[in-house]
């Protein structure tokens, strides 16, 4: 479904290319043929319809660039895939939920095909604004064309909505589990870095985790932050990694002192503010760096620069919600805003109890480029959803093991729970 927001159809429906790797999963049913015609039956309320039908044609072709399958649009009926704009309850026995939370649906080949988009929600074209057409409808047409959930936080098939990408890129994920279900184009077209063969790859996958790898033994962190560049990096003892959308990247870890110069080991937490500057912490004092180059008269007192925060923090972040920064200790935490006088508010410290389902004493915490907000502690991390400010509800349930989620740990004991195939 994508819940914060997301879409309607269930998670992890069918099988993948490996149920102990985050790839794509296919849901079992494909269509027979590769020439597919569709029809938009009922358009949206606050849409231009040419505009509409644009963006459609845009997102089936998607697919198209990848494979021979080819999507023709017809003013009448029959049609392989029928595409409507509906409200509330409206006859599928899966009713829409308003605004936000279920953005649309769409049926497997074996069911149908069909796609359905909740016309409660702000349709937009080409803006950041409201929920986009173009990237929910891709992503639903992938399920009308056979694919399940993507377990890749950088798939299209991820379950939850990306948010408007002005230069969006079909996944490597996504194009191999299309060119599995219809093979690759045919006559020089693109292929993609995807491959339907039985040894191809999806994002570059890291190497097997060798037995004495510290972060597979013990995923534990010091701190998660994202740079400006939004590449993201873990931080713990004198190292630091840098991580892909699944793993740990070729090369890491490094030492600390070689990449951040001036910087101590064991940090407690780190973050990128909106200037670009990233702010590490430790102990009373903080540093901050302009990239990799550590800013004049740094390291300097928390108590100078972030007044009101405590000494000694377990975590902070910045928070998508507000633009806020949060730092976070034991059982309590603080809100942070510099263009206030204070910038901690008398009510604060708050109880960590206030972010529901997230435990005490935390180890990091992390606004990701994919919306979500994950909390980390221990060997665990957990997904909130900024919506029902709650810990989000998926299947495997969280918190989850970190060493297998993020850091590319095949040998960590867990299996993905795979649900029964249902539209």
């Amino acid at each position: 479904m994508m819940t914060m927001p997301r879409c309607g159809v269930r998670d992890k429906v069918g099988f993948g290319s490996d149920s102990r790797s985050k790839r794509y999963a296919l849901q079992g049913s494909r269509w027979k043929v590769k020439a597919l015609t569709y029809r938009i039956s009922k358009y949206p309320k606050r849409l231009n319809r040419d505009d509409v039908d644009k963006e459609v044609a845009k997102a089936f072709g998607v697919w198209s660039e990848y494979t021979d399958l080819t999507f023709t649009a017809k003013k009448s009926n029959p049609v392989h895939i029928d595409i409507r704009f509906e409200t509330g309850e409206h006859g599928d026995g899966d009713p829409f939920d308003g605004p936000g939370g279920t953005l649309a649906h769409a049926y497997f080949p074996v069911y149908g095909g069909d796609a359905h988009f909740d016309d409660a929600e702000q349709w937009t074209v080409n803006s950041a604004r409201g929920t986009n057409l173009f990237q929910v409808a891709a992503h639903e047409f992938g399920h009308s064309l056979g694919l399940s959930h993507s377990d890749v936080r950088s798939a299209l098939m991820a379950p939850f909505y990306r948010g408007y990408d002005s230069v969006f890129k079909l996944d490597s994920d996504d194009i191999q589990g299309i060119q599995a279900l219809y093979g690759r184009k045919s006559g020089g077209g693109s292929s993609g870095s995807g491959s339907s063969g039985p040894s191809a790859k999806t994002t570059k996958a890291p190497a097997a985790p060798r037995e004495d790898d510290a972060m597979c033994k013990d995923p534990r962190l010091d701190a998660l932050f994202n740079t400006g560049d939004g590449s993201t990096y873990a931080f713990k003892g004198n190292k630091y990694y840098k991580l892909t959308e699944n793993a740990i990247a070729d090369g890491y870890p490094k030492l600390i002192s070689d990449g951040w110069p001036g910087l101590p080991s064991n940090i407690d937490a780190a973050f990128t503010y909106k200037n670009g500057k990233t702010y590490f912490f430790k102990g009373s004092k903080y540093w901050r760096y302009n990239g990799r180059n550590l800013d004049g008269d740094y390291p300097k007192e928390i108590n100078e620069g972030f007044t009101g925060v405590p000494n000694n923090i377990d975590a902070a972040m910045v928070w998508g919600g507000n633009g806020k920064i949060y730092f976070y200790k034991g059982s309590k935490f603080w809100r942070f805003d510099p263009l206030k006088r204070p910038p901690v508010k008398s009510t604060y410290p708050k109880p960590i109890t206030n972010w529901e389902g997230i435990p005490d004493n935390i180890d990091a915490a992390l606004q990701y480029t994919n919306g979500y907000t994950y909390f980390f502690k221990g060997d665990k991390y957990y997904r909130f959803n900024d919506r029902t400010f709650s810990i989000d509800s998926a299947d495997p349930a969280f918190p989850r093991p970190s060493a297998h989620w993020w850091f590319g740990c095949k040998d960590t004991p867990y299996q993905y729970s795979v649900k029964p195939t249902e539209p």
